[in-house]
């Protein structure tokens, strides 16, 4: 985790400018007005709470959820628990949630959640207690429900803070049988899907592996070729990240050339071992003593590294105009939330940065949670029906070709044709096709329109052509 530099606007007000830029390239007749509901925070619930500690005495925290838009049910968006969390943090969250759901086509509204509190300060019953009790104060004030506002993890929560908030959801509502599609992100043995922990961090591999089938937007970054032997920065080795690390290592032979984290960096220009750091990461709290790396106590200044692409995975406001002018990556991917400040984007776009946006790169794990909610309100796990009729389809059609060759397939292949697929087969298939499909548009429409000069803009304006389109026809 990094530290938030200071910035000259808050974080809304860096969002809005950029979909203020957006809004000239609709196309569309819209009313007077109806851009500015747009960009409006529907609804923000501020709740206070004590808390009784381990050693008897009683804590008060702080907590929001933020809507921004309802133009699809239910709203979604995580819960993030930091100790320097904000309001307007929790509204530009919600904001940029409505836009992601937009730009990928899962059909939710967009919201967020925070509680100003350090999990890393508090044991794990107090960390029970203050989420059952921040959830209680949810469902009450009508702010979870498997209708109307799903939360998922964020920042310093996870599928144990998930499955804490389902149970005190289903004892509170006993009557309602759907109660596990009030939250996603769950442990598979409750209610969650598997492939929801390594989903967001797979959508940034899926996202990158499209660009480079694209030789037009890859040439626009001055690179050529595929992922194999790029140099990649990444600054968060969290649950982001780690697996976006981790997938395009071992699966796409690039090169982690240096990793970043709060408390310094580690460098390799052969490239690091991302399993390695992580175990050292879960044994001490630090990356620091990791051997077979040289170590940094300032990592900040390593976002100014020489590589190929840059993966912006921890904090928002990691580049601004302070540094803005020293990115020496060609290609940035911000797998994190907000990492460039709107007067930075002017600046790298200006000095022929190619950034992929952050309301497209990190949209995997929204993508996932949205399988996760179909799959609890259908009450059956995904490849439950079809997975053995795919494996007898196979057999015969390895019975047929081994009977027409008069030899024998090699196990190999005989494998492949013969296994169906399970549920994290089809949830990384789903995945994929929807990184693939929502990059595809967000490229058409930065190639066909000259006035569009950045990824950026192009996204935004597919999200706001779609949000647009659904208000103008429920006559909102």
């Amino acid at each position: 985790m990094a530290s938030r530099p200071k910035t000259s606007q808050s974080f809304t007000e860096s969002i809005d400018r950029m979909v203020d830029r957006a809004l000239p390239h609709l196309d569309m007749d819209i009313p007077l007005g109806l851009a500015d509901q747009i960009k409006a925070c529907d609804k923000v619930f501020q709740v206070k709470f004590p808390v009784k500690m381990d050693d008897g005495q009683y804590r008060v925290f702080t907590g929001w959820r933020a809507v921004h838009s309802e133009h699809r049910l239910p709203a979604k968006g995580g819960i993030r628990y930091a100790p320097h969390v904000s309001q307007d943090e929790v509204v530009a969250l919600a904001a940029l949630m409505t836009y992601k759901c937009a730009i990928v086509d899962v059909p939710f509204g967009g919201a967020k959640g925070s509680l100003v509190v350090d999990p890393r300060a508090h044991s794990e019953d107090e960390m029970e207690r203050i989420t059952r009790r921040f959830a209680r104060k949810l469902i009450q004030g009508g702010y979870i429900s498997p209708g109307g506002n799903v939360p998922a993890p964020d920042m310093g929560t996870g599928p144990r803070e998930m499955g804490w908030i389902a149970d005190e959801y289903k004892n509170l509502r006993p009557g309602d049988i759907n109660y596990f599609a009030c939250v996603t992100g769950k442990p598979v043995t409750n209610g969650g899907i598997r492939g929801r922990v390594e989903a967001t961090g797979r959508g940034v591999q899926f996202v990158l592996r499209e660009f480079f089938r694209h030789p037009k937007d890859v040439a626009l970054a001055g690179l050529s070729g595929s992922l194999e032997g790029k140099r990649v920065v990444i600054q968060g080795l969290g649950n982001v990240g780690y697996h976006a690390a981790k997938f395009l290592t071992e699966e796409d032979g690039a090169l982690i050339t240096a990793v970043i984290e709060y408390d310094g960096a580690l460098t390799s220009d052969q490239g690091l071992p991302i399993e390695e750091i992580r175990q050292h990461m879960n044994a001490t709290g630090s990356i620091k003593g990791f051997n077979g790396a040289e170590y940094h106590p300032d990592g900040l200044p390593l976002l100014e590294s020489d590589c190929d692409i840059l993966i912006p995975a921890a904090l928002e406001a990691q580049i601004t105009t302070k540094n803005a002018k020293r990115i020496k990556a060609p290609l940035i991917a911000e797998a994190a939330n907000g990492p460039i400040t709107f007067n930075a984007d002017s600046i790298l776009r200006e000095r022929g940065k190619v950034i992929l946006p952050d309301s497209f790169v990190n949209a995997g794990g929204v993508t996932v949670s949205y399988f996760e909610w179909v799959k609890n309100l259908s009450h059956i796990r995904f490849g439950r029906m079809a997975r053995r009729q795919d494996e007898y389809r196979g057999q015969g059609i390895v019975d047929a070709l081994e009977q027409m060759t008069g030899q024998q397939l090699d196990p190999g292949l005989r494998k492949v044709i013969t296994t169906g697929a399970n549920e994290l087969d089809l949830v990384r298939s789903g995945l994929d096709d929807t990184m693939r499909l929502a990059y595809q548009e967000i490229s058409e429409v930065f190639h066909s329109n000259k006035k569009i000069e950045d990824f950026r803009t192009a996204a935004f304006t597919i999200a706001l052509r779609k949000i647009v389109r659904s208000y103008l026809e429920l006559g909102i």
